[in-house]
């Protein structure tokens, strides 16, 4: 295993931006990027033995400083929406930064996929290296000085773990998030639509409009085009005549997933490409997992020349559900002072 380092660009500020290859005993890898802790590569063999660089992306900084898509990014402090970007602790309203309609998605306009982390750690045993950031009090509206860790390993058995540990110094929402999206036949081959997903998941949240606020109830997906608990094609009802899917242009929804215990890493979904081979299974300690399959995609100029349109990525972004700050039933992202904040997700990558 070996980690190194290389420079990827320069900010308008000046600022040199690194990234850092991370690679495996067997010739797999993945690369992070300083600028936003974002995961720009996943290469991985498919069931020829070639590697395939499953995730979608930009390859210079240029892209990633617009990013409009989020690709591969870290996202905090809070992934997914908050409705009317506001919401109480100890009894004080919160007004954050609004970026989408009048809500806040992914914690505003400049989140942390935006930011030049600094690298706090290479482990050359581990194959990881660890960013480090302190978000301010009041960044985006968020109150309390934040300090976060996210480290990235990657591991023999083509693993991908991300470990996020955070502590504020006042009552703040901790509920971070990696954006990538994933193609398992490669970046750039086009729509992911005959690519299998499972999620061990017995409800969903549904959503009120277009908006895509939930409507703050779980809606079993027995019987509904929502239902992957049995792997099935991406596109084979994603154009169901189905309210749910209407209002977000096809999957975009946040599932509850099974067995949750707090601490508990277990496996919650698994997704497969035939074409190549390439399988990936998601575990995390997280409660839930928005899968989004790349709806609003258009157009965007991504790596090796290639241009992705929508569905040509998707996403299984571990959280907990979208706007839980302001709903009491949902899985509180509410961190204290004297807490940690500590959260892990792995991709394991295979061939069947």
């Amino acid at each position: 295993m070996s980690v190194s380092e290389r420079k990827f660009g320069v900010l308008p500020t000046g600022e040199e931006v690194k990234i850092y290859h991370l690679e495996n005993k067997k010739g797999a890898y993945a690369e992070v990027l300083q600028y936003g802790a974002i995961l720009v590569k996943i290469c991985v063999p498919d069931k020829n033995g070639d590697l395939k660089d499953v995730v979608l992306g930009y390859d210079d900084i240029r892209g990633y400083e617009i990013n409009g898509c989020f690709f591969g990014a870290i996202i905090g402090r809070s992934g997914n929406r908050i409705e009317n970007s506001r919401f109480f602790i100890d009894d004080k309203e919160v007004v954050l930064a609004e970026n989408e309609n009048h809500n806040n998605l992914h914690s505003g306009p400049d989140g942390f996929e935006k930011k030049l982390w600094e690298v706090k750690e290479i482990s050359q045993e581990k194959n990881s290296v660890d960013f480090f950031r302190i978000s301010p009090d009041g960044e985006n509206g968020f109150p309390g000085e934040f300090s976060i860790v996210v480290k990235y390993e990657f591991t023999e058995e083509n693993e991908l773990k991300i470990f996020y540990r955070g502590r504020s110094d006042a009552a703040t929402v901790a509920n971070m998030t990696n954006h990538s999206y994933f193609n398992l036949n490669g970046e750039g081959s086009g729509d992911v639509l005959d690519q299998e997903v499972c999620i061990h998941a017995k409800y969903f949240t549904p959503v009120k409009d277009s908006q895509s606020i939930p409507t703050g109830e779980y809606a079993p997906v027995a019987g509904t085009p929502m239902d992957f608990n049995v792997s099935k094609p991406i596109g084979r009802d994603i154009e169901a005549d189905f309210e749910q899917l209407k209002f977000t242009g096809g999957y975009d929804h946040n599932y509850v997933t099974d067995n949750y215990a707090k601490g508990n890493v277990r496996s919650i979904a698994t997704a497969y490409c035939r074409e190549s081979g390439i399988g990936m299974e998601v575990s995390s300690d997280c409660p839930c997992v928005q899968f989004y399959a790349g709806n609003f995609v258009k157009d965007e100029k991504g790596k090796n020349g290639h241009v992705y349109h929508e569905r040509y990525g998707f996403c299984l972004e571990t959280q907990v559900e979208p706007n839980a700050v302001n709903v009491e039933d949902f899985h509180s992202p509410i961190l204290l002072p004297g807490e940690e904040y500590s959260s892990e997700t792995v991709y394991r990558f295979f061939v069947k």
